[in-house]
């Protein structure tokens, strides 16, 4: 059986890509196909496929701003010649859902959400203040566009996976399709608690993109004013605006490797997850390293957090809300042991087994026997 891997694009190591790591794993001879690669960007295991890009790769300034070329990922994406692979399995968060498996062939997305910038987030990325207005007409006209491609081609997947039963809603709401739910991995292998683990951590903690739907600002203002350390992880557009705001508690750190992230998550008394998600990694890293999560509750980020056992949920998209349920924080206690069990349901293992396991019911048609929504 000749499989293909489908993926968005290659140019950091986030949550998608480490989906994307495993399912190298899965099918060690399949080459993955992705709109465009950045070299060196991914891990090791990923840049040693064989790795074809679309025309996208080629564009002028793509390297800085391939963003702009949105308009053009439906047709890049179908430009990929997948005749002769039986099964395509896609791993979605833009177009690559909208792949064209060849005729009586498989296909399997992993969808880490659908588009959320062009459906139900639109101005979380485009909203008033963050363009001009003549930009927002002009982006909300290629947003319909898009919805419209992005909802007819929904018919080219066999299955869809959702990461989290939030994605599973969305699927079913932007698609009108079914989905099997199997929550991404967590490399618990790696992410461990300190042997000498100390009972409270020096600082509090936020690893994110700094993109406007990761609420990073709202982090910031809960912290102003109460001398509490905020340690914040990440990069992008939106950091210039957001140092520029951010209180004497925060610390930028900018990004970080793997074991840095990994004694920092040790360190830390508990980390920050202020957005809506589609399901979150980082607070599953953090339980695996024995600390816990304080989570937005709308989105996949509320199915990691057992309230008063591996974190806290706030349920308000403001900095009191949130600063209340940091403030809960002194008042529990966590036990390590029941941080590593949550995060372990989820592990590398876990994930590829069911992931496994999924697949193989589409392709014998015993799909609708396994656990879907």
């Amino acid at each position: 059986m000749r499989v293909a891997l489908v993926h968005d694009w290659l140019t950091g190591m986030r949550g998608g890509e480490k989906v994307l790591l495993s399912l190298t794993r899965l099918f060690p001879e399949a080459p993955i196909f992705t709109l465009l690669h950045f070299p060196g960007s991914v891990v090791a295991e990923i840049e040693a496929r064989g790795i074809r890009t679309s025309f996208i790769q080629r564009l002028p300034g793509v390297s800085r701003h391939y963003r702009r070329y949105l308009p053009l990922f439906p047709a890049a994406i179908a430009s990929f010649d997948l005749h002769g692979f039986d099964l395509v399995i896609s791993s979605s968060h833009c177009v690559a859902k909208g792949a064209r498996a060849a005729g009586g062939a498989f296909h399997v997305c992993y969808c880490h959400t659908p588009m959320r910038y062009v459906w139900d987030r639109f101005d979380d990325y485009f909203g008033p203040g963050r363009t001009s207005p003549l930009l927002r007409a002009a982006i909300r006209h290629i947003a319909e566009a898009l919805r419209a491609w992005d909802a007819a081609t929904a018919s080219r997947v066999t299955h869809f996976i959702a990461n989290s039963r939030h994605v599973a809603r969305r699927i079913r709401r932007f698609y009108g399709r079914a989905s099997t739910v199997i929550h991404p991995p967590v490399d618990t292998d790696f992410f461990t608690p300190d042997p000498a683990q100390r009972c409270d951590g020096e600082y509090d903690l936020l690893v994110a993109a700094f993109v406007p739907y990761k609420r990073v600002d709202l982090a910031l203002e809960a912290y102003r004013g109460t001398g509490r350390r905020l340690l914040l992880v990440g990069a992008g557009p939106d950091e210039r605006r957001l140092r520029a705001m951010a209180p004497p508690e925060a610390r930028f750190l900018g990004r970080v490797d793997d074991e840095k992230l990994r004694d920092l998550y040790r360190g830390c008394r508990a980390v920050l997850q202020p957005s809506v998600e589609d399901f979150g990694i980082v607070p599953l890293e953090a339980m695996a390293c024995g600390r816990p999560a304080v989570v937005f509750a709308e989105g996949g980020g509320g199915e990691s957090v057992i309230p008063g056992k591996t974190g806290v949920v706030f349920h308000a998209a403001e900095p009191e809300s949130l600063r209340a349920a940091v403030d809960s924080l002194s008042r529990l206690r966590f036990n390590i042991v029941d941080l590593r069990a949550r995060a372990e349901e989820s592990s590398r293992q876990v994930f590829e087994s069911r992931l496994r396991r999924c697949i193989s019911d589409v392709m014998t048609n015993d799909i609708f026997s396994s656990n879907h929504c």
